[in-house]
């Protein structure tokens, strides 16, 4: 997959079919588009294209409110890898500021999806809106075909459990603890990628080593503090494993996890955290009973098939 950091760098894709949107989480309906996409690319013997945007749109708008406390479902990393591996062939990552978000929809439709790019077909999702005070949708996707010489496709919603499928309401599942229903909602485990640290937990606890894993990014949204089951994967190893969503005080939370298969060390290595469930809730380290309660999570989590 090629990832360009603006329209200039993109000019020469051969006969774009070019979705937009945030792609947080590259959920189940993302992917029904990015599938539409391979599919019309091979039909104009073309490429497939998303323009997404950084920092998230609400970030820039909303500052104080909706934007504020916002946390995304993937990193930028995460979200990039997650893409290729759906198959998309080309990324475009738009900086997003005031300035940008003041274009009008006809010209973000004739500057950059015509002018520039010169697409050969606009795919987008359910009530999807774009432009300046997102006035632009598919009706005028569709209008504005002939004039700037463009095919617009709309995919319809897509439900699980005939609950419409979104960003919002995965990011709800993963802080309630939810990951089944939210790993539904993604058609792929809830990741968390990144390189561990030796953690240095008190010796009088006795309990299992672990490592911690740093967030790259501080808007990344974490699960409700408890005891999880996970996979855990690199280039060099895979494994079950136990992560423990601590809360260190009111406003952050770490990831410990704990690798099961003792034979490889995580901690020069980068890696991928897949959830697969919820095993118990949250773990107060000053509580003796912990170390208990920790080790019938390891015997249950143990026991799991996957």
């Amino acid at each position: 997959m090629k990832i360009f950091k603006g329209f200039e760098e993109a000019i020469k894709i051969k006969n774009p079919v070019v979705t937009t949107g945030s792609f947080d989480g590259v959920h189940i309906g993302h992917k029904t588009i990015l599938n539409r996409l391979r599919m019309l690319a091979e039909k104009y013997n073309g490429e497939s294209v998303l323009i997404t945007f950084d920092p998230h749109p609400r970030k820039v708008l909303y500052p104080d409110t909706a934007g504020k406390d916002l946390k995304l479902i993937n990193s930028q990393e995460e979200k990039l890898d997650l893409l290729e591996q759906a198959g998309l062939e080309n990324v475009i990552i738009v900086e997003f500021t005031k300035e940008f978000s003041k274009i009008t929809s006809e010209q973000f439709v004739r500057d950059y999806l015509h002018g520039m790019l010169n697409t050969k077909v606009v795919v987008v999702g359910f009530n999807h809106h774009f432009g300046f005070n997102k006035e632009g949708d598919y009706k005028q996707l569709w209008n504005w075909q002939g004039k700037y010489h463009f095919e617009a496709e709309e995919i319809p919603e897509q439900e699980v459990y005939h609950e419409t499928v979104s960003s919002t309401r995965i990011r709800e599942a993963i802080s309630e603890g939810y990951i089944q229903r939210a790993n539904a909602y993604l058609d792929h485990y809830y990741i968390i990628k990144g390189k561990p640290v030796i953690y240095q937990l008190d010796d009088n606890l006795n309990l299992p080593s672990m490592v911690k894993i740093p967030l790259t990014e501080e808007c990344k949204i974490l699960p409700l503090p408890g005891i999880y089951a996970v996979s855990v994967g690199s280039s060099l190893f895979n494994s079950k494993g136990m992560v423990i969503i601590h809360r260190r005080n009111d406003f952050t939370s770490e990831v410990l996890l704990n690798i099961f298969d003792t034979k490889h060390s995580a901690d020069n290595d980068k890696i991928t955290v897949s959830f697969h469930k919820m095993i118990h809730g949250a773990i107060n380290f000053s509580d003796s009973r912990s170390v208990s309660k920790i080790n019938m999570a390891i015997d249950e989590i143990s026991d799991l098939i996957y």
